[in-house]
């Protein structure tokens, strides 16, 4: 036998050789491509292919070890110039991720063959969900680790389906194990690469936490398996705009925040769905000179992607950063909140299934018909629901004259925030649509008509609207205010300061007289009303109430809604309580003088009488009320006080303290004595008077002779506004011999408020500065809500 031929029977027939040098040749021109770029992402995206038709194989995916050591990241192509990642838990939870676990390769014939799955570990499974939603029948799965050469794995390369349906042969696998050694190589210089700067080292370099304490962070976020930021932001309190910095040093580009006023940009949104930009992390903002403005979780990938340049292609780009929550919120913000229950529709999705007809018509019977449109209902359903999530109190929609867009405004906290913008034709047709569900003349523009909307009969959140519709010149103003019914605060929680709360329950717990509470609208004047009504509130009173709306209901109450319809209004039901037995009555305003009058003749016959006025200060109610019409003598004898509030922005639990200097608190004392100017212990000798007020402070509120106020920061749960909720500031007024002798003598308001400073009234401003001392405002939130 000849040399060949012992060669041929030794090693298999020349054409199978011929094959096997062919296949590592071809494994060798990859290898190089691998060798001559550093880019992980260009390895997955381009290469994947030629290893393909090397493995002869139907899909192959090269995964890296994430950041945070938690999890195998791919990036895979989903479209011309769009891309996604794909991501796994390195767990025994698929078999990518066991294999990255274990450091071992697998070689499955059949990924459905449960006792096969076995074999390598009892708790291994294929994910299934993908075969189920794209029709494709994963067969055959080889699948191994890249690892270094101390062990630590940096990837993991899955070859799915072999053409020839049989399990891949010996050679596939060879191949595969040396193409996962070149892979290491070029995953560690990447390592080595990005090793002296990752996208938070600036955090170390800017001081704002140790190297330490982010080797600590990533740990945390491995372990938890979630991302560095959250960890950062909650275990090392590091702020937003510190991440933001880091960012915008790392990738060169500016650090855009998220600003909860910001205008969605219908245009640039136009054509973009929620699920695309969220898979792919970025976000159109705004056009500006600097051009069309891009926010983004990772810029450098973006521009490299060349994704937005093609959407975009006329206009020029301006790349920002953003950290990974304020990408979130700023989403939230153009696309709406998370989608209720029943209804996975975006605002977003709404806005662009609804076509922006130009002509838009202006007959009554279109808009009639356009107001049933499911989208449009679906849209004024989203508005209102997003309004309540979001801890809005009202709801304003704004239409504009001509073609422009119609804006709606939610108010959050006092303040009113930019919500989203709706095409012009579809203004009347809004409008039609919530005056249908609060019953109200569809036809009727030209007067202003109010109402009331239960919405659990249109969707899943169980409150009520007051709406008020007010012809304007664009068309027709909505303003729904959100009436979310629940317990009365107790008395106590209100934010009453101890002495004034003292007054307070001493003047309310008088067997008859008058009671007013006072402010503008929106101030809490009926959630002040309810909370001293729970207080009085027993089995032995008989309390009956007036209110338009009944917006707190409490057990033990008989609550009367006004309807002005039907003509049941404050004064026929004031007369109707005179009859009914009462102990305490109620009313939600007074603002006539025939209601003011059966509200006093009821407190002089034995009744304990409350109410609300629209009026700025505890001593210009008196002088509204007389200029009312009513006698001064029975409007003295029946009052027992007067409470006026408002409602200041409460600082957030992120609020930052600082100690004050001497001059910033010679200032603070000086305003706060410009209210007692007027009483005569201020006049006799103001200087003794100032030291008397600083000495109580500095008992109440200083440590060591220091005091402490706080001003706002910003965190993620304020929106970083540095504000979160609102607290109550109060003036009370009470009915003194004093007081009603200057109201019997026709006083003017300053004489009265000199009187009551004097008895140991504190005004609002002075009740806000004691709360800031108390830590819970700042002066500038003060000062807004207070006229002097």
């Amino acid at each position: 036998m000849s040399a060949k031929s012992e060669s041929v029977q030794a090693g298999g027939s020349i054409g199978d050789v011929s094959k096997r040098l062919m296949f590592f040749k071809n494994l060798q021109a990859v290898t190089n491509k691998i060798h001559a770029t550093n880019n992980i992402d260009e390895i997955m995206l381009e290469l994947s292919q030629d290893l393909c038709s090397l493995f002869n194989a139907d899909r192959l995916t090269i995964y890296a070890v994430s950041e945070d050591k938690t999890a195998i990241v791919s990036k895979v192509k989903t479209g011309l110039n769009s891309f996604k990642d794909l991501k796994l838990p390195i767990t025994d939870q698929s078999i990518a991720g066991y294999a990255a676990l274990s450091r071992q390769l697998i070689n499955i014939s059949d990924v459905y063959d449960d006792a096969e799955l076995k074999s390598y570990h009892e708790n291994l499974h294929f994910l299934q969900e993908v075969d189920k939603r794209t029709g494709y029948r994963t067969k055959q799965m080889l699948v191994a680790p890249v690892a270094t050469t101390d062990g630590d794995v940096v990837g993991v390369v899955q070859v799915i389906n072999n053409k020839a349906d049989e399990p891949f042969s010996n050679q596939v696998v060879e191949g595969l194990k040396g193409l996962c050694e070149t892979l290491a190589i070029a995953f560690s210089q990447r390592a080595k690469l990005s090793a002296s700067k990752t996208k938070y080292d600036n955090l170390v370099n800017d001081a704002v936490i140790s190297a330490q304490e982010l080797k600590l962070a990533i740990r945390s976020a491995r372990r938890k398996n979630t991302d560095i930021e959250s960890v950062l932001i909650s275990e090392f309190q590091v702020k937003l705009a510190a991440i933001g910095a880091a960012l915008a040093k790392f990738f060169n580009v500016p650090y855009e925040p998220y600003k909860a006023d910001r205008v969605k940009p219908m245009d640039l949104l136009k054509n973009l769905k929620r699920d695309y930009l969220e898979q792919n992390q970025w976000l159109p903002l705004e056009e500006t000179s600097e051009g069309t403005v891009i926010m983004a979780m990772d810029p450098e990938q973006l521009m490299n992607s060349r994704v937005v340049s093609n959407i975009f292609p006329r206009s020029k780009l301006a790349y920002r950063v953003s950290t990974l929550s304020e990408f979130r919120q700023t989403l939230d913000a153009f696309f709406g909140a998370q989608a209720a229950e029943g209804d996975s529709s975006s605002v977003d999705d709404l806005l662009t299934s609804m076509a922006d007809d130009d002509e838009g018509s202006e007959s009554s019977a279109s808009d009639v018909s356009a107001a049933a449109d499911n989208e449009l209902v679906k849209l004024v359903n989203k508005i209102i629901i997003d309004a309540y999530q979001q801890g809005a109190s009202d709801i304003h929609i704004e239409p504009s004259p001509g073609k422009e867009k119609t804006l709606v405004r939610f108010r959050r906290d006092g303040s009113l925030f930019k919500y989203i913008e709706v095409p012009a034709s579809y203004r009347n047709a809004m409008v039609a649509r919530i005056k249908i569900m609060c019953d109200l003349d569809i036809s009727e523009r030209r007067k202003p008509q109010d109402g009331k909307i239960k919405f659990k009969k249109f969707g899943p959140v169980d409150i009520e609207l007051r709406v008020a519709t007010i012809p304007s010149v664009g068309g027709e103003d909505v303003v729904m205010r959100i009436l979310a019914g629940g317990e009365p605060i107790p008395l106590d929680k209100l934010g009453v300061l101890p002495e004034n709360l003292d007054r307070l329950k001493s003047a309310i717990s008088k067997p008859y007289g008058l009671f007013f509470v006072c402010g503008p609208t929106g101030s809490g004047k009926t959630t002040t009303l309810h909370s001293v009504l729970k207080y009085l509130n027993t089995s032995e009173t008989k309390i009956w109430t007036a209110e338009d709306p009944v917006e707190i209901t409490q057990k033990g109450l008989r609550q009367v809604q006004v309807n002005r319809k039907a003509g049941i209004d404050f004064a026929m039901v004031m007369r109707a309580f005179l009859r009914a037995d009462p102990d305490i009555i109620m009313v939600g305003e007074m603002r006539d003088a025939e209601t003011t009058g059966i509200g006093i003749e009821a407190s002089l016959t034995g009744h304990l009488v409350f109410a609300t006025l629209h009026t700025n200060s505890a001593p210009e109610s008196v002088v509204r009320l007389i200029d009312m019409g009513m006698d001064p003598f029975n409007f003295s004898d029946a009052l027992l006080g007067i409470l006026a509030q408002r409602l200041a922005k409460r600082l957030c639990k992120c609020k930052e303290p600082y100690t004050p200097d001497e001059d910033e608190m010679r200032l603070f004392i000086k305003e706060y004595c410009t209210e007692l100017q007027r009483t005569e212990a201020f006049l006799k000798d103001a200087d003794a008077a100032r030291d008397a007020i600083y000495q109580r402070w500095l008992n109440s509120y200083a440590e060591n002779g220091k005091f402490t106020l706080y001003r706002p920061r910003g965190c993620v749960t304020c929106n970083e506004t540095g504000y979160k909720g609102r607290m109550g500031l109060h003036e009370l007024m009470l009915g003194s011999d004093r007081v009603k002798k200057l109201i019997q003598e026709g006083a003017r308001v300053a004489e009265l408020l000199a009187c009551a400073l004097e008895e140991g009234m504190t005004t609002l401003k002075m009740d806000g500065m004691e709360k800031v001392l108390q830590g819970h405002l700042d002066l500038k939130t003060v000062r807004s809500v207070c006229i002097k």
